[in-house]
């Protein structure tokens, strides 16, 4: 089965890559399927290569179906384009109501539309959408004290509930650079189409109800069981539990998430296939205790986490567990050998002939990756070392056991007799005995749990550095202080959940315990996640070391049933491939000789990239959102950051904010933690609690913060860097503003560009008048608003090419005609982010070459 699942997921691959009619898949997989037959009994390695063979073009077939099955309804698509519409609709899941600050809440829900009316004209579309429901702020001006909205202020919206609700629907915008998360690909997995967002006083609630009663009942049980973690335990323990347990991870913050995922531990955090395990292990060992029939107890605990993985609505990590849990205890009721990579193999198919597309994702790489890395690395290698030292410690009272093992593990034994008979001075020989034997079963699993812990961690080096960046450095110790308390945590856990359907009182006793291991977990995680050592974040690794990686664990696995000379060889390798892979990350992507600018796309904000021809990285502001209601959506880490390490680039020389406002500072935090470069330039520092905590990250990390004023001139890598604005005299406001921006003009030989951030009119005017900035290319201020581009700048400047970092569909109308009818006017030829993506231009000293076309 795991040849199989190879074959099959070998052929999902090239369908993905290498389009071919759904006939000649189907064809190929008859002729295949029909000569294994025929060579079976003649040539059988023929055979079974034909066989995988035929596997292989059924799994591109199942993908070509499912493509055509699996698409979502688009025919709401044709109204995203601003126009108010009244929608009546269901809804598919249950909201999660999320505080926010300054009175406000919101909750996000997927829901699908039965009817919508245009201008008088209803239409029955059936169209997912996710849907942004919000409540308005108070009228109250805040204040320091101003606490997150509680979530009792809004209603929740619940499975099958129909709604009608005014809004505008948008199409869902992915950012448009490499390395970019597909977000509209991510949404249309789910069958969702669309995006609105629509006040919680304009919904409507209609009679009615839709959905299937299990759906329905599921929905139900997963408020109840979310509903019973915050009755059993504490309000500051609940949320970490409704994450752990039950799969919700509606109010975990990004600081919480950010510690887990450093420490190598985010796999506790979420309901994963460890849940599955401890829990199948503690209800089957339970069971069993009871004296109830191996069959019995099996199939009751397959039920038990069937029922756990609805009830998490978690999605295919849950699902692929209980698969292969279900896998596994079924070989086990028939005497079959319970072998892990099989079993892995098993659900791998199933999950793969459920949905093609999971093979994409990266939790099922990685989930089965862990799953591969113990079965085919860790537990053959363990067979030849500690199971074998285990013999030492069974049919303790027979003298001549010993004389049937292998000279040091008889050795072991006898000097564990030994240490008994001393032990026995002081107790009773039986309780001596099981002392020493406990101890040494506790060092031998210690020992194991070491050496899994560190094999998976040099394992998953590479999917950690290509879908995260991230290599966890600390994840050993982490997941051996973590670990142990989870399996504690989880069975006391369902101790207390079954209890307090009897009595709260009784339910207190596992509630404690399961408290304790979480306070352990989190004080570990809270220690060991703010090391600095722990948030090591590395670039796309390049396709020779993804190879390499990829050939050093086939190596390690084949190693792995050879001798015990060959295995640490084996490990050796992977071992060394992985430090490589951190060591040596792929070469960044510059051009030298020349002067790069790219504008990245980070919707309504601004962050640019230049790269010298000296190769030196400077990167201007960071993005982020707009207004102080602030995003989920880290742009630094979510956006600027995969963009760099796209890049192949892991430090930045030096990184320069224009001014305070945060759409161009909101990121500026993560991508100081994430590329700690050497300098952190800014001009005026207006009060700001953004700004403030931008020059403490910098403090912290060790960076040196440089204010940069009108006239300081410089060379940078080889490019000439002047400060145009602004003056060491300027006043500094009461808070940031537009004219506050650093505006920098970088000029190499004959060509130059003109960075101006959001400056308006006046600095623009004062600019030109002192002096006369020519440039080859503009990064036209303020988003291309009517405040900016004025015409005695493009008089005096005269470029050639001019980009402006714009959001798509943006509610401020930006760019301006009159600002595009300036450029016009002036013979510049205009770039967009909101319509190109990523923008680049390369000045060589002479002209300027542009990657991508003009608007």
């Amino acid at each position: 089965m795991a040849w199989a699942s190879l074959a099959y997921g070998a052929g999902i691959v090239t369908g993905t890559y290498c389009w071919r009619p759904t006939s000649w898949w189907l064809t190929a997989a008859i002729v295949f399927s029909a000569s294994a037959v025929y060579f079976l009994r003649r040539r059988v390695w023929l055979g079974w290569a034909l066989a995988l063979a035929s596997v292989f073009a059924l799994g591109a077939l199942q993908l070509e179906l499912q493509q055509l099955i699996s698409r979502p309804d688009t025919g709401i698509q044709p109204y995203t384009d601003g126009r108010p519409l009244q929608i009546t609709a269901h809804v598919l899941h249950d909201g999660r109501v999320q505080p926010g600050r300054d009175g406000e809440a919101r909750q996000t829900v997927d829901v699908q539309s039965e009817e919508i009316t245009d201008s008088g004209q209803s239409l029955a579309i059936h169209s997912g959408m996710r849907l942004t429901v919000y409540s308005a702020a108070p009228k109250e001006a805040p204040t320091e004290d101003s606490q997150p909205a509680a979530s009792g202020s809004m209603r929740c919206l619940h499975y099958g509930e129909r709604i009608r609700f005014p809004a505008k629907v948008r199409l869902p915008r992915n950012f448009r650079n490499p390395g970019a998360f597909d977000y509209r690909g991510y949404l249309s997995d789910r069958g969702l189409s669309a995006l609105a967002a629509v006040k919680m006083a304009n919904v409507e609630f209609l009679p009615g109800s839709w959905g299937t009663r299990l759906a329905d009942w599921r929905a139900r049980l997963h408020r109840a069981a979310i509903a019973k973690v915050h009755e059993i335990w504490p309000e500051q323990d609940a949320p970490l539990l409704d994450a752990m347990l039950i799969g919700d991870e509606a109010f975990i913050d990004r600081d919480t998430r950010g510690n887990f995922q450093r420490s190598g531990t985010y796999h506790v955090l979420v309901v994963s296939g460890m849940n599955v395990t401890i829990l199948a292990f503690a209800v089957f060992w339970t069971l069993r205790r009871l004296r109830l029939p191996e069959l019995a107890a099996t199939l009751l605990t397959i039920a038990f986490c069937t029922g756990y993985a609805l009830l998490t609505d978690v999605g295919p990590p849950v699902w692929r567990a209980t698969l292969m849990c279900a896998v596994y205890l079924g070989t086990r009721l028939l005497y079959r050998d319970r072998a892990a990579v099989n079993a892995l193999g098993t659900a791998a198919m199933a999950i793969m002939v459920w949905d093609p597309r999971q093979l994409s994702g990266a939790s099922f790489q990685m989930t089965f990756l862990c799953v591969l890395i113990v079965a085919a690395i860790g537990r053959p290698a363990l067979q030849q070392t500690s199971h074998l030292y285990r013999l030492a410690l069974v049919n303790w009272s027979s003298r001549e056991f010993a004389a049937y093992l292998p000279p040091r593990v008889a050795q072991l034994r006898v000097d564990l007799k030994m240490i008994a008979a001393r032990v026995a001075l002081f107790l009773r020989i039986r309780w001596a005995e099981v002392l020493v034997r406990r101890a040494a079963h506790a060092g031998i699993f210690a020992c194991e749990l070491l050496f899994i812990s560190a094999v998976m961690q040099v394992g998953l080096t590479l999917p950690m550095a290509y879908y995260f960046h991230r290599v966890t450095t600390i994840g050993l110790p982490a997941n051996l202080a973590v670990i142990p308390l989870m399996q504690m945590l989880m069975p006391a856990a369902l101790c207390a959940f079954a209890a307090s359907l009897v009595s709260p009182a009784i339910a207190k006793a596992p509630a404690l315990i399961a408290g304790i291991a979480l306070r352990g977990i989190t004080g570990s995680v809270r220690h060991l996640g703010v090391l600095r050592a722990a948030d090591l974040r590395v670039p796309t690794p390049s396709a020779l070391m993804i190879a390499a990686s990829l050939l050093g664990l086939a190596i390690a696995i084949w190693s792995a049933r050879r001798r015990p000379a060959i295995t640490v060889c084996g490990l050796t390798v992977l071992l060394a491939l992985s430090v490589a892979l951190i060591a040596y990350p792929s070469a960044p992507q510059v051009h030298h000789g020349l002067l790069e600018t790219t504008s990245i796309d980070v919707g309504e904000g601004d962050s640019e990239l230049l790269v010298t021809p000296q190769g030196k990285t400077l990167l201007i502001d960071a993005g982020g959102p707009i207004g102080p209601g602030g995003s989920q959506l880290d742009f630094g880490e979510d956006v600027v950051s995969p963009y760099l390490w796209s890049r192949g680039l892991r430090r930045l020389d030096a990184v320069a904010i224009t001014h305070g406002h945060s759409d161009h500072i909101g990121g500026m935090v993560a991508v100081l933690r994430n590329f700690r470069p050497q300098e952190l330039w800014v001009g005026v520092l207006p009060p700001s609690p953004a700004l403030e905590q931008v020059i403490l990250t910098a403090h912290d990390l060790g960076i040196k913060v440089v204010r940069h004023w009108e006239d300081d001139e410089f060379d940078f890598g080889g490019a000439k860097i002047t400060v145009l604005f602004p003056p060491l005299d300027l006043p500094t406001g009461s808070k940031p503003q537009n004219n506050d921006s650093m505006v920098l003009h970088v000029s190499y030989e004959n060509s130059s560009v003109l960075l101006e951030g959001d400056a308006e009119k006046a600095v623009e005017r004062r600019i030109a008048a002192l002096h006369h900035p020519a440039a080859s290319l503009l990064k036209v201020g303020h988003h291309g608003s009517a405040n900016a581009t004025t015409d005695e700048l493009m008089a005096c400047a005269k470029p050639s090419f001019a980009v402006i970092s714009v959001g798509s569909g943006n509610p401020y109308g930006l760019p301006r005609m009159e600002t595009l009818a300036r450029l016009e006017a002036a013979g510049t030829r205009v770039y967009r982010t909101d319509m190109g993506g990523a923008v680049t231009f390369y000045l060589d000293g002479k002209s300027v070459t542009v990657s991508a076309n003009p608007q």
